[in-house]
């Protein structure tokens, strides 16, 4: 069962996410929180696998509790929900931690397996809703300037697997793709992580967008 922490200030939209969430069969929702504080609590109570997350709340917002959840040893994958797929708000939370983000208008059928995707440890995040991030950001044009300098120290091959990254791509679909093993794989994302100062995969994925190497549609394969 994939455990799942929902945590919005809005009741209504923790019971629609319930709602939506409850109707599959190996997902439970364990805990709501209605504030950051509250959501770093139930962190360490449940220990939840994913947290869906909402950004803009009174008191302690979503980005203090990521950045809070993200020192934990143990860290559950955190998705964050916004309302706006250009928030600068979000482009904060990925590089706390966060694992990815949904708007909150993302359809039902599509919810289910987003939540799947971001407990397998991969990330939650269209190539196309992070063209519009890095787009919106105020410091565009140094992000890329200093992501094209962070990339200059890679390989060809790492920057194969950074542009797969940037996609969306799964390390079994970087494997299909680049025909490495997953193994071969894993340890080429572990090294990029150390070349590149990045703290997880999602890092690694907006670093590409913002060097320009991404090019194609969306992928979770």
């Amino acid at each position: 069962m994939i455990s799942v922490l929902l945590v919005d200030d809005e009741p209504m939209v923790c019971a629609h996410l319930r709602t939506i969430l409850g109707a599959a069969d190996d997902i439970e929702v364990v805990a709501e929180a209605h504030d950051g504080a509250a959501a770093v609590e139930a962190v360490i109570r449940h220990r939840p696998d994913v947290v869906l997350m909402d950004l803009r709340m009174p008191g302690v917002d979503g980005l203090a509790a990521i950045e809070r959840i993200n020192t934990f040893a143990e860290r559950p994958a955190v998705v964050a929900l916004t309302t706006f797929d250009a928030d600068h708000y979000v482009m904060r939370a990925l590089r706390a931690g966060a694992s990815g983000f949904l708007v909150k208008s993302t359809p039902p059928e599509d919810l289910v397996g987003l939540v799947r995707v971001a407990a397998d440890g991969h990330t939650v995040l269209s190539p196309d809703a992070a063209r519009r991030l890095v787009g919106a950001s105020a410091g565009a044009h140094a992000a890329r300037d200093r992501a094209k300098d962070l990339i200059s120290r890679l390989t060809e091959r790492e920057v194969e697997v950074l542009t797969c990254l940037g996609e969306g791509m799964s390390n079994a679909g970087i494997g299909r793709r680049l025909h490495l093993s997953e193994a071969t794989v894993k340890g080429y994302v572990s090294r990029m992580l150390d070349k590149l100062d990045c703290e997880n995969r999602t890092q690694v994925g907006l670093l590409a967008h913002e060097a320009g190497l991404t090019g194609r549609s969306s992928s979770n394969s």
